[in-house]
């Protein structure tokens, strides 16, 4: 399992969010993906060669066809790391809104 950083910096492209968004909903071939994006079929299956390595998805062959879909698990250390993080902003929210309303006073 790759480090939260990883993570992040894989979805960090928004081509690759949005096929991650699109294999999400459904299992998809490569082509069916392309229909969706202005980009080539290999640009297509590099996003998601670079989606599997970070296991964020998977695939499965039927004869000539690759179906691809999200892996949810690849996105548990991005999680853990939200999570950990959380308990800080919960902390610092409302000193935030306090100093942005001083500033909105001012």
């Amino acid at each position: 399992m790759l480090p939260a950083a990883e993570i992040f910096r894989t979805l960090a492209d928004p081509t690759r969010v949005a096929i991650y968004d699109c294999i999400a909903r459904q299992e998809m071939t490569v082509s069916e993906i392309k229909g969706r994006f202005p980009v080539s079929q290999p640009a297509i299956s590099q996003h998601l060669a670079i989606l599997r390595r970070a296991g964020l998805a998977s695939e499965r062959r039927a004869g000539r066809h690759v179906h691809y879909r999200a892996d949810p698990a690849g996105l548990k250390p991005m999680i853990r790391w939200l999570e950990y993080h959380q308990a800080f902003w919960h902390e610092r929210m409302p000193r935030l809104k306090a100093v942005l309303k001083e500033m909105k006073d001012e």
